[in-house]
């Protein structure tokens, strides 16, 4: 349950464990992955951590009694974020995750597979939406404003820091993802050749 008053505040250092944890708990659709990704570091260095270290400024939790319980995190330069994930994130892991020498066989392998390719955020049909972004928030806390406060608080962020336009990744599959989306704005963008994926995209807030 949700303490009285959750608020949106800026990421802080001290909340890395629980973004990694929410990661986690949200990273199968929406549902628990804990399962199906045994490594529970796997996928906030993916999609959750990467972002904190690299751009904080555009990272924010939702706060509940003094705990983190969602959070969204994105970057204002796609092909920046990857070229500096590529240089800075990537060298850090690749020991422990180290490059597939054939095609994946489980879920682990290819999530390692998709570590070792950020080129894979470079889509031409999205270009004009030069930020990209990632929220994530767990099933207890949803359906009482938290997405929609986390998502305003980033796209004026990215508004003042004059980014024009914002796009996202998302499983087709994830259909109670795809409804928020829709209610905040957010509409398709066709991209060829992303099986099982869809990209979505709408403008920032001018502050």
């Amino acid at each position: 349950m949700m303490g009285a008053m959750p608020i949106i505040r800026p990421y802080a250092p001290a909340d890395r464990a629980a973004v990694a944890d929410i990661c986690v708990r949200t990273g199968d659709v929406g549902e628990d992955a804990s399962a199906l990704y045994p490594d529970r570091d796997l996928l906030p260095n993916i999609f959750a951590l990467p972002y904190v270290e690299l751009e904080p400024e555009f990272a924010f939790v939702a706060n509940d009694d003094g705990q983190a319980v969602g959070y969204i995190v994105g970057t204002a330069d796609t092909p920046r974020f990857v070229r500096r994930f590529r240089q800075e994130w990537l060298p850090r892991l690749a020991e422990r995750y180290p490059p597939l020498t054939g095609e994946p066989t489980t879920p682990t392998e290819g999530m390692v597979n998709l570590m070792h390719d950020p080129e894979r955020m470079l889509v031409p049909q999205v270009a004009d939406h030069p930020a990209h972004l990632h929220i994530d928030l767990l099933p207890g806390h949803q359906g009482a404003g938290l997405g929609r406060a986390l998502m305003t608080t980033f796209l004026r962020a990215l508004g003042a820091a004059g980014v024009p336009a914002v796009h996202l990744e998302m499983a087709s599959a994830n259909t109670r993802a795809r409804a928020f989306y829709d209610r905040m704005g957010f509409r398709e963008i066709v991209v060829p050749g992303r099986e099982g994926s869809t990209f979505l995209g709408r403008p920032t807030i001018a502050p």
